[in-house]
């Protein structure tokens, strides 16, 4: 059965996610470094990890699998899913694919070199009604794919 993992630390759209999973029944573990407060449902569940870097990266990716789904910003992360054969969606809506991680891997590490050098100090468009609306549409359509991979 396809699961979701959430990395919950900042993300903006675990209300929506629980709402999809809900609809799937579908088991959801938010992953982060404190306690979050969760919906009460048996298949919505919480790991807390020490804190450090990338420690709740390493249980998401020690957990998922083929076919599951992982919620997160975090371009590595996302990467590290796709090569165990998960899906893996932005709080945006917008997917992580093969064919498309190369490029925002490299685009990231573009914008944090320019970010050091003070080039660029601004950060991401405010995060909006639009991406939360494109986001449960692309979630939707991510678990019928996702089950199809499973």
């Amino acid at each position: 059965m396809t699961a979701i993992f959430v990395d919950g630390d900042a993300c903006p759209v675990k209300a929506e996610t629980f709402r999809v999973a809900e609809r799937y029944e579908l088991v959801v573990t938010v992953v982060g470094n404190s306690w979050l407060r969760l919906p009460d449902h048996p298949l919505f569940k919480m790991i807390v990890v020490p804190e450090g870097p990338d420690v709740a990266d390493k249980r998401i990716v020690d957990l998922i699998e083929r076919g599951d789904i992982c919620v997160t910003n975090d371009i590595p992360l996302a990467a590290r899913c796709l090569e165990k054969g998960a899906l893996a969606i932005r709080p945006d809506g917008r997917a992580f694919t093969e064919s498309s991680i190369g490029d925002v891997l490299a685009t990231r590490d573009l914008m944090t070199s320019l970010r050091e050098t003070g080039a660029i100090t601004g950060g991401p468009a405010p995060f909006g009604p639009r991406d939360r609306s494109r986001f449960l549409s692309a979630l939707d359509t991510m678990v019928h794919a996702a089950r199809k991979v499973r």
